[in-house]
């Protein structure tokens, strides 16, 4: 029997883009466990770990592939994953965590990062609008993430916690074995990153979709697969520190330090369509969350399925 080479190829590239989402996955994982386990032994607080560690931590997968799509010349899988990612955090992650429990949110503990978040998201918009972003906004972006993780955890660590730390995060392992889940970790993100990239382009090639929309979607909700596995965690220990923490983090370290980063090495130019649909989506969902949580104090059931309905509707727009 003949097989259609055409096909034979599809299953190859699908083959090599879920092979290369598991390695981002657990590697991403084996990351996070890491560098959490090192910052709350050494004394880190819950909302400054989901902030930084788990946040940044969970993002890497977003950043390896970012930076090998533009490398190979990928640039709207890159722009893509970024804008998606953050629009599946908050109405896919965030929205499945709220429905599977109330999510309590000290409003005060998380407004300088919603602002922020919110704040970049425009100028990102902004950008937009030049079609070009140039390597100055890149740094700008960069530094600016790295004087806020210098800030937060200078000012955050020796608070006291609200809600007091759970004893069980606390796991008192040794050093070396902490330090073999980040470097085995990292060596999995590099390998998969790469995978996955040539995977992606052979599917919208094969598909006849842009890669813009491949990155949107597949690789959007791929990458974020990390944050899923970390926000149902934080959902199943009753940790919404953490967990409001990772998802707002994550967003700031996507845009600041991913597409920040992305454009320090190689600016890059971005897709008019951004304008007319994705950023105006992302910053609509971010903008959600200020009035839901000042005025609410907490992500309810409700408010999880309305969130889940719309990132419904918006993937439904984009494919």
């Amino acid at each position: 029997m003949n097989v259609d080479p055409n096909f034979a190829n599809l299953t190859l590239s699908v083959l090599a883009l879920v092979s290369g989402l598991i390695l981002l996955v657990v590697g991403g994982e084996s990351l996070v466990a890491g560098a959490s386990k090192f910052a709350l032994r050494h004394g880190m607080r819950p909302m400054v770990v989901g902030l930084t560690i788990v946040a940044f931590g969970t993002s890497t997968p977003e950043l390896f592939v970012s930076l090998n799509a533009a490398l190979h010349d990928h640039v709207d899988i890159m722009v893509g994953n970024v804008v998606g990612s953050n629009i599946a955090n908050i109405g896919l992650v965030l929205a499945l965590a709220a429905l599977l429990r109330v999510v309590p949110v000290k409003f005060a503990s998380i407004s300088k990062e919603l602002y922020l978040v919110l704040t970049v998201s425009v100028l990102v918009f902004v950008i937009a609008w030049s079609g070009y972003f140039h390597r100055a906004f890149g740094l700008l972006f960069v530094v600016g993430l790295l004087c806020y993780t210098i800030n937060a955890c200078w000012k955050k660590r020796n608070l006291p916690s609200g809600d007091g730390v759970v004893v069980d995060l606390v796991v008192y392992e040794s050093h070396l074995k902490i330090i073999g889940l980040q470097l085995g970790g990292l060596v999995l993100l590099a390998y998969g990153s790469g995978l996955f990239i040539d995977g992606a382009v052979d599917v919208a090639r094969y598909l006849k979709v842009s890669e813009l929309v491949v990155g949107l979607t597949v690789a959007a909700v791929g990458t974020s697969l990390p944050e899923l596995a970390s926000s149902l965690s934080a959902v199943r220990r009753k940790e919404c520190d953490i967990l409001i923490g990772n998802i707002i983090g994550s967003n700031m370290f996507n845009l600041m330090m991913v597409m920040g980063g992305t454009a320090l090495i190689s600016p890059f130019k971005l897709d008019g369509v951004l304008l007319a649909r994705d950023l105006p989506v992302m910053i609509f969902f971010t903008a959600l969350l200020v009035p839901v949580l000042y005025f609410r104090h907490r992500l309810d059931r409700l408010t999880g399925l309305a969130m889940l309905l719309g990132y419904g509707l918006y993937i439904f727009w984009v494919v």
